[in-house]
């Protein structure tokens, strides 16, 4: 008999939700945990009849990566519509490969922000203007399942996620012999950061701005190489803040202090690793320093993603992967000292306070001291 995810103790995993959408009773969903991270449940563990789907299209579960690529191709690329550039976190690549699949009569299941559950969540979009929700990154986990739900493998789709969301459904749409209907995306990811900060975030800048309706991670209005900037709009008002001035989402995001065990453990996606036909993210590297409109990062695996990169409205200039990907990540995150001190602040009763904030920036200033100087501190605070 096949055991399901509940009897092989999985926990702590990608949280991509796929399991859910393999099961054919219907009977797995996702929650946020103690830590701010979505996992699966199985909600009538009774009617399991033990298929084994869920582990076999997990994975977190499964050694390796669903398909082994190594890059076809590498590109530096953007839209060559100037307004869909301006508009996107880097250079619109994807934006464009998504718009060309629906106007060739295919479906987009990508990543929206949802100002009223305060989480992202994949969707469908069946048209360009739906498709307009998904523009611009968004650096928390999303919430697949309803997405995914929606998505009727018969028909043809392209669907966007982490390398972790993407791996798994690889997996899934293989074992249901339907990989030719779909075009799979991914992008380098740094890891996700738990939605106890997100959502302590939000609580801190509602007092001023009342409820937030909207939110972008990645504002270009002073340019793309200084587009770590969040813009929030509330009712009573708008914030912009960028990590240059000290944003503490962004600060505590990229310190690595309360990223997923899995983004810590488990990732095998880093670099070139990915079951995706097309990988996308910023062409932060030498190359382009000088390009402050936004430059895409896009290397293709597959020649099905070759042949949609071929027919979008995009500019390509190919280049050796290690100068398009330059200060992309090649390990995953290590979980820095400040790491217990930045849990126990999210994990706290309430909205961040005046001496919560301080005590977090100070953890902060900590984390940038010279290694030798944080060493010392380290041996003195055990």
């Amino acid at each position: 008999m096949k055991k399901n995810i509940q009897e092989l103790e999985i926990k702590d995993c990608f949280g991509c939700l796929v399991c859910a959408k393999a099961c054919p009773c219907n009977i797995i969903s996702g929650k946020t945990d103690d830590n701010g991270f979505f996992q699966p449940y199985i909600t009538q563990p009774e009617k399991c009849i033990h298929c084994g789907l869920c582990a076999e299209v997990c994975s977190f579960h499964n050694d390796g990566i669903a398909q082994s690529n190594n890059p076809m191709a590498s590109y530096a690329g953007w839209s060559r519509d100037n307004g869909t550039r301006k508009r996107c976190s880097s250079g619109g690549v994807g934006y464009e490969i998504a718009k060309t699949v629906i106007n060739e009569g295919g479906r987009c299941c990508s990543v929206r922000y949802n100002p009223d559950k305060k989480i992202a969540e994949h969707y469908i979009a069946n048209s360009v203007s739906e498709l307009d929700s998904s523009i611009g990154s968004k650096y928390i986990q999303s919430y697949t399942l309803d997405g995914f739900t929606e998505i009727d493998p018969k028909k043809r789709y392209i669907v966007f996620g982490t390398p972790c969301q993407i791996d798994s459904f690889r997996r899934y749409v293989t074992k249901i012999n339907k990989s030719s209907n779909f075009i799979l995306v991914d992008f380098f990811c740094h890891g996700v950061p738990s939605y106890l900060l997100w959502w302590k975030y939000l609580e801190l800048q509602e007092k001023d701005l009342g409820k937030i309706t909207s939110a972008v991670w990645r504002d270009k209005r002073d340019g793309w190489h200084d587009s770590w900037a969040i813009s929030l709009k509330g009712t009573s008002g708008r914030l912009f803040s960028k990590l240059s001035d000290k944003n503490l989402f962004y600060r505590t995001f990229l310190s690595d202090s309360c990223l997923g065990k899995a983004c810590y453990d488990n990732c095998k996606f880093k670099y070139k690793s990915s079951s995706a036909d097309i990988r996308i993210g910023d062409a932060w590297g030498r190359l382009y320093s000088k390009d402050n409109d936004g430059v895409s990062v896009v290397i293709c695996y597959t020649p099905q993603g070759a042949e949609l990169l071929g027919r979008s409205n995009i500019q390509l200039n190919g280049h050796d992967f290690s100068q398009v990907a330059e200060y992309q990540m090649k390990k995953n995150a290590a979980r820095p000292f400040i790491s217990r001190a930045v849990w126990k602040i999210l994990k706290s009763k309430g909205a961040l306070n005046a001496k919560m904030l301080s005590c977090l920036m100070s953890i902060h200033e900590w984390s940038l001291l010279p290694g030798r100087v944080f060493n010392k501190l380290k041996k003195v605070i055990k």
